[in-house]
């Protein structure tokens, strides 16, 4: 088990350093590239020459390219000082910039915002798993029957009805209608509860989606380990069929529901960008969202590496995961 997860630590770190090689080649290479002047974009279109060179300079944007991807490593790992002329700026690791309209540092905006995304990310997880997977495992037992057929209707409307038209109806509903839920966000830190009641309907909105995928993938492959010979021999074994789903069925269910997993919460960690803008949550998603109308490239550069990061993070976990649930995942 400590070779396979040195083996695993080790690929991550390897493809941690290509990512962010592969970043930086998209943020400052290819508009270089395109023609598009980076300095000029952080000073403004009204900017006049010697304020763009002084940016240049202060950003190291004139240097050689090995000097450049050497400082944005640095940045990253161990901070990073901005200098033109007599100002001097330190910035602390992980730097990833100072935004082109506000100009703060980016880490410590979207530090502000993550925790907002890090909960709806892990409720709607929650939410999803539960349900996806138990009507999923249902379907699959009672194959052919209503509770099938209906749950089935249900999955395919959760995948087809895109976030913004569920969600501008549960608040609709719920919210301007029953007036059930009061959809305003409160930060944690504030009210438990008003954090609570607005997250409820952001979670199941969500949670709506991506059960529905859940359920159709636990179903497809529950109906095929069903089918296999060690099902049937435990089953001829006299084993209680609680115990042959539990235990036996359910462990080969789980290998393609964690890669799902792995994928979809690493990718929701980055900014569920239209889930947030419905329910105008200050989240990584909206903090994209905004950069994109704004052209503030270095608020999409660290919401770039936290998604890639997250999704790394997620799927070496679910490396880990693998190697507990299937003992020959650790020899490969």
């Amino acid at each position: 088990m400590l070779a396979y997860l040195i083996r695993r630590l080790f690929a991550a770190a390897v493809m941690l350093v290509v990512i962010v090689m592969v970043v930086f080649g998209i943020f400052f290479l290819v508009p270089k590239w395109a023609g598009v002047d980076i300095a000029a974009s952080f000073v403004g279109k009204q900017a006049d020459p010697a304020a763009v060179e002084a940016v240049r300079e202060k950003l190291g944007l004139g240097d050689p390219i090995y000097v450049q991807v050497w400082e944005f490593f640095k940045g990253i790992f161990a901070g990073r000082t901005y200098a033109a002329g007599g100002d001097v700026t330190h910035c602390a690791a992980p730097c990833f910039g100072y935004s082109f309209r506000s100009e703060q540092a980016v880490w410590p905006v979207l530090t502000d915002r993550f925790p907002v995304t890090l909960g709806l990310a892990l409720g709607a997880a929650v939410l999803w798993l539960i349900f996806g997977i138990a009507a999923g495992v249902l379907s699959a037992l009672k194959r052919g029957s209503i509770w099938d057929r209906g749950a089935m209707v249900v999955a395919l409307a959760g995948v087809s009805l895109p976030i913004y038209f569920t969600g501008l109806l549960s608040l609709a509903i719920f919210a301007f209608g029953l007036k059930w839920i009061d959809a305003q966000y409160v930060p944690l830190d504030q009210s438990v509860g008003g954090w609570f009641g607005g997250m409820i309907l952001p979670w199941i909105t969500l949670a709506f989606l991506y059960a529905a995928m859940y359920a159709r993938i636990t179903r497809a492959t529950m109906l095929e380990i069903l089918g296999e010979d060690y099902i049937r021999t435990a089953r001829a074994k006299g084993l209680r069929e609680q115990t042959v789903i539990g235990k036996h069925a359910m462990r080969s269910t789980m290998t393609p529901i964690l890669t799902m997993l792995g994928m979809d919460l690493g990718a929701l960690i980055g900014g569920a960008i239209l889930t947030e803008s419905t329910f105008n949550l200050p989240g990584l998603g909206r903090a994209v969202l905004d950069a994109i109308r704004n052209q503030d490239l270095p608020i999409i550069l660290g919401v770039t590496l936290i998604t890639s990061l997250a999704v790394l993070i997620a799927n070496l976990v679910v490396d880990v995961l693998y190697a507990v649930i299937d003992p020959r995942v650790r020899l490969s």
